[in-house]
């Protein structure tokens, strides 16, 4: 199993009543580039988070405890500090 860290930027908007909708996720070549893209996309969304996470991509593995490096707006309960 070869695990490697992924650094990706999820944004959400509006769904149906108050319920968030992700948008198709962003992924990132390190920390600083996806936190760039979070903050470029912060003012234009509902929400935005930029995290890393650690992966066995071969096999579609992912911790379920990501790293969160930046996040505004309303996120789900799982981005919660």
């Amino acid at each position: 199993m070869a695990t490697e860290t992924v650094f990706i930027v999820q944004a959400y908007v509006q769904g149906r009543g108050t319920a968030l909708k992700a948008e198709p996720q962003v992924g990132c070549k390190d920390a600083a580039e996806a936190r760039r893209k979070a903050e470029r996309l912060a003012p234009l969304r509902l929400g935005v988070v930029a995290f890393s996470v650690s992966a066995d991509t071969e096999m579609g593995d992912y911790d379920e405890s990501p790293t969160v490096l930046f996040r505004a707006g309303r996120l789900p309960e799982m981005f919660d500090a």
